[in-house]
């Protein structure tokens, strides 16, 4: 077999094997559905716990990559906080292993059987749920399959002495070693894959253990080059997360390269001991380095928190908007102060969507600088939402009273309509970034009219926020009415765009966009006056209510 041949079979082999990884992985977490975000948002509450939910997931999904990605979107979101996000990666690198000792169990043989049965259950049933049964065991037979290929590829290897010479390099420096693995992982994207092929390299007798721990150990930095891509374009908090996975890597690979004598020593007398094949010595080791370095490295959490805010200084807009008034405890001791101290914290969020407004002010400074202030802040708005949510869920489950029931309710309207504002606000500034990089031109009228609108909608907004409170029986017919006023206006801009059109001076697309413009504006002043007819409704009710008691004192004092 000449090198061509050995490389194209390799390179086939192993697109195989990452096939076959990725569909297992899809097969998997779609089985799973949402769960693996509700794990790894609910289950993380110390970093033990971290450490489990990470486990969990990325045996789910197969990818330790995909575990820290994940858990990147979480603390970018706000969900999550750093040292919730260290344990996680912790457990990640812990569950990734399993890949390894699948591989070590040696089910080549059976490959094609579980493929063509996985193929068999994808395409002659519809059911989602066998369906994804059959991508799982298609895409384990397919890695499999690859990696027999790969490793009747690389026999002919052992004959090549340019082979030979690299081999015996890296087993006389573990430094060429860990580079080896370092870089082959961050090409592939994938350890499983790297530690896949090393297995069937020490399988095949290509290279032996003084050089495959190196690779090893290389192969464990290597993968975490996804997780620092995936936040380069995050916040702040998402590159911390992802340099803690660096760090957290790199300490572990430095203490065993220390010990390395002791520890190749270790997985030799275990395979002579326990009569393991070559892979599963391989995946042993993969196995021991990382709950070890787990083990080592869980007491220093806050450590290692502390040393990555260092390294990636600044402040994150999720550290500014926060839940702050959420206090659990008054959910089972005083479930009224509870929900008083909710209306503060709907009012917390409502600050974060009034600078969101503010941000977008002025059309022509919106960029994708302000597009990504805005998403951060909307992310924030969403993570209070959820909390504000599940905590009026708690306090529904307690005993109040009739009027705080009605509140309560009240509150719910009020904490969705807040996120759709934000929402909305997101939508209004990628109508105007259309607007500047499709160079779409809007007429004079068209351009103030958005502008007319959009002051009146954001007035809207903020006198409903100025005034929002459950508690106060003053009504708040002043946001209700501007808000209808705001929809009048839309109307006429409308009418204003259609003479416009009838006249030849609005261009398709500039028409088009106006329209979606002005009805995004008018649903954020739709969304402030339902924040204040729902107040207005409670008041109404709660002044009917105190009437009834003015009546019935008068009554009883006339008996």
């Amino acid at each position: 077999m000449s090198v061509t041949e050995i490389i194209f079979s390799f390179l086939g082999g192993l697109g195989i094997f990452l096939y076959g990884l990725k569909v297992m992985g899809d097969g998997l977490q779609a089985s799973a559905g949402d769960r693996l975000r509700s794990i790894l948002n609910k289950f993380t509450s110390n970093p033990v716990l971290g450490v489990i939910a990470g486990m969990i997931v990325t045996i789910l999904i197969q990818s330790s990559s995909g575990t820290t990605v994940i858990t990147i979107g979480l603390v970018t979101a706000g969900f999550m906080t750093l040292k919730q996000a260290i344990g996680v990666i912790m457990g990640a690198n812990i569950g990734t292993t399993v890949t390894s000792f699948l591989i070590g169990i040696d089910l080549g043989e059976y490959a094609m059987p579980i493929l063509a049965l996985g193929a068999f259950l994808i395409f002659f049933f519809k059911r989602s749920y066998i369906n994804n049964i059959g991508r799982i065991l298609f895409g384990f037979g397919s890695l499999f399959f690859g990696l027999e290929f790969m490793g009747g590829a690389v026999k002919p290897l052992a004959e090549l002495q340019g082979f030979k010479d690299i081999m015996l390099d890296m087993s006389s420096n573990p430094l060429f070693g860990i580079l080896a693995g370092v870089g082959l992982t961050a090409l592939v994207q994938s350890s499983s894959a790297t530690i896949g092929i090393l297995q069937e390299f020490y399988g095949q007798g290509l290279v032996n253990l003084n050089g495959a721990i190196p690779v090893l150990l290389g192969d464990n930095i290597g993968t975490t080059i996804t997780a620092i891509l995936a936040s380069l374009a995050g916040s702040i908090a998402a590159k911390r997360a992802a340099f803690v996975h660096v760090i957290f890597n790199v300490i572990g690979v430095i203490i065993f390269s220390i010990f390395l004598p002791i520890v190749i020593h270790l997985v030799e007398l275990l395979q002579a001991s326990w009569h393991l094949n070559p892979a599963m010595s391989i995946a042993f080791a993969h196995g021991a380095f990382n709950v070890t370095n787990t083990l080592i490295q869980l007491p220093f959490v806050g450590v290692l928190a502390w040393i990555v805010t260092k390294i990636v200084p600044g402040k994150d807009v999720t550290e500014d908007y926060k839940p702050q008034h959420l206090n659990k405890d008054l959910v089972y001791h005083a479930p009224g102060v509870a929900l008083q101290e909710t209306q503060k914290e709907l009012q917390n969020i409502g600050h974060i969507v009034e600078s969101m407004l503010e941000d977008v002010k002025n059309p022509s400074s919106i960029d994708k600088k302000v597009a990504k202030t805005l998403e951060q802040k909307h992310q924030a708005v969403e993570t209070i939402n959820d909390s504000i949510r599940g905590y009026l869920v708690r306090i529904s489950t307690k005993d109040i009273n009739k009027k705080d029931v009605e509140r309560l309710a009240v509150m719910f309207d009020v904490n969705r309509s807040m996120l759709k504002v934000s929402e909305l606000i997101k939508e209004y500034s990628s109508l105007i970034e259309k607007k500047k990089y499709k160079e779409i031109t809007l007429t004079d009228d068209a351009l103030k009219g958005i502008e007319k609108l959009f002051k009146f909608v954001t007035e809207s907004f903020n006198k409903a926020l100025e005034t929002l409170d459950v508690y106060d029986t003053t009504k708040k017919d002043e946001v209700v009415e501007r808000s209808k006023q705001a929809f009048n206006i839309e109307h006429k801009l409308r009418k204003g765009h259609i003479k416009r059109l009838n006249r030849g001076e609005c261009s398709t697309d500039g028409g088009l966009l106006y329209v979606d413009v002005i009805a995004v504006l008018e649903r954020i002043g739709y969304n402030a006056r339902n924040i204040s007819e729902s107040m207005v409704g409670l008041n109404d009710d709660v002044a009917h209510e105190d009437e009834d008691i003015i009546a019935i004192g008068e009554n009883e004092s006339n008996v």
